[in-house]
């Protein structure tokens, strides 16, 4: 990202007022246009998820290509992760929902990769011990959103290592340094484990391929500051013999106290709405959220609300409308002030707090069998596609 910018945008570094259509332009993405998402309906059986329809998923990398493949006979695979550096929060939620969604649509497999080796690499406060609880509570929170479990193969990077390693060797060796470091900004004082680390979220783009010893086509939806991972898996892909894989991108959520994302590691703890929040903790959360609201109430009856700033009307847009009329209601009402702040949050907070119920209790149903779906091994008689080049 340019130095002149005003905001930024890694994995490893979010700040600033972020402009989205910019940001898409310097990532060099394309836009999701009404003719693809015409097309993702249709194939999807006639509705689009709410993140589609709202725009929440503004941005992508040859999602139209591998619909054509679809259609034509050739299924694609899902692949999303999380790295495990704390409790989850609703935001986190967001990318697996949208993939469970995907799975049941398009019959897809879902592969999903617990990073707990990243996330001790590049968070100095945390220990391993840490980073594998952190993780297995999380993948019990993610497998809670309704995957289907005989379509969904977990990578858990510390366990899985014996199935990652023998691609994530053959990526390492097209990958040089200077890559890396343009790439994701790395400087001498930077541990080793992080520069190997790009070729270990590159292996589950190419796992089922290698396990198959044919290609299989790779959807990966995550937030667009993950791109830049994926750009170098991209550049390398098809001389390996692998398909590249598909992006779409997500904008970042917005924290509930202004322009910062929602975050686990941020140092204002009520930033973020977490799934493990009691109820009086959701209320008093919400009750100070920062919204798009005007100074007076005769003012906001008069001039309406601004919701674009707002953190509540982004939760609204996410998943608590839901239908896309309640949201267009909000929408018309806040922007017409015709809705207060006030009454806005004090109906979102019963929705939160019933979302939050039903989340646990599905928790207990999958803890039984969530590590049963993580892959220690490859399958016997792996074998790559043939490459193409050195």
């Amino acid at each position: 990202m340019p130095a002149k910018e005003e905001f930024v945008v890694t994995p490893y570094q979010v700040k600033g007022k972020i402009d989205y259509a910019r940001l898409r332009e310097l990532f060099g993405t394309e836009e999701i246009t009404p003719a693809l998402l015409t097309e993702l309906r249709r194939l999807a059986g006639g509705e689009l998820h709410p993140l589609l329809a709202r725009g929440v998923y503004y941005s992508h990398r040859d999602v139209a290509a591998l619909l054509r493949q679809y259609e034509g006979g050739h299924p694609f695979f899902l692949y999303s992760g999380r790295g495990p550096s704390g409790p989850l929060h609703t935001s986190h939620l967001l990318q697996f929902e949208f993939c469970q969604w995907l799975q049941a649509k398009f019959h897809a497999p879902m592969y999903i990769q617990i990073t707990d080796d990243e996330k001790f690499w590049v968070r100095a406060g945390l220990t391993r011990a840490e980073t594998e609880r952190y993780g297995l509570e999380n993948l019990v929170d993610i497998l809670a959103v309704g995957f289907d479990p005989k379509r969904t193969h977990v990578f858990f990077d510390t366990r899985s290592i014996a199935a990652l390693y023998p691609i994530a060797v053959d990526v390492a060796k097209r990958v040089n340094y200077s890559t890396v470091k343009a790439v994701f900004g790395f400087t001498p004082s930077t541990n080793i484990g992080l520069l190997f680390y790009t070729a270990l979220q590159t292996a589950p783009c190419f796992y089922p391929s290698w396990a198959g010893g044919a290609p299989v086509p790779c959807l990966i939806p995550c937030g667009i500051d993950q791109d830049p991972h994926f750009r170098v898996t991209r550049d390398i892909a098809e001389t390996l013999g692998y398909p590249k894989p598909a992006l779409l991108h997500s904008q970042m959520m917005p924290g509930l106290l202004g322009e910062r994302v929602m975050s686990t590691t941020g140092d204002v703890a009520d930033n973020a709405l977490f799934l493990d929040d009691p109820p009086k903790e959701v209320d008093r959360k919400l009750r100070k959220a920062f919204t798009g609201g005007r100074a007076t109430v005769e003012e906001q009856r008069r001039l309406g609300a601004t919701p674009e700033i707002c953190s509540v009307y982004a939760m609204w847009r996410t998943r608590f409308a839901e239908t896309d009329e309640k949201f267009a209601q909000i929408d018309r009402d806040c922007r017409s002030g015709a809705l207060l702040c006030g009454d806005c949050k004090g109906e979102l907070i019963g929705r939160v707090q019933g979302f939050l119920e039903q989340h646990r209790a599905k928790r207990e149903k999958v803890r039984e069998y969530a590590t049963s779906l993580i892959v220690e091994r490859p399958p016997p008689g792996a074998k790559a596609p043939e490459p193409r080049g050195g």
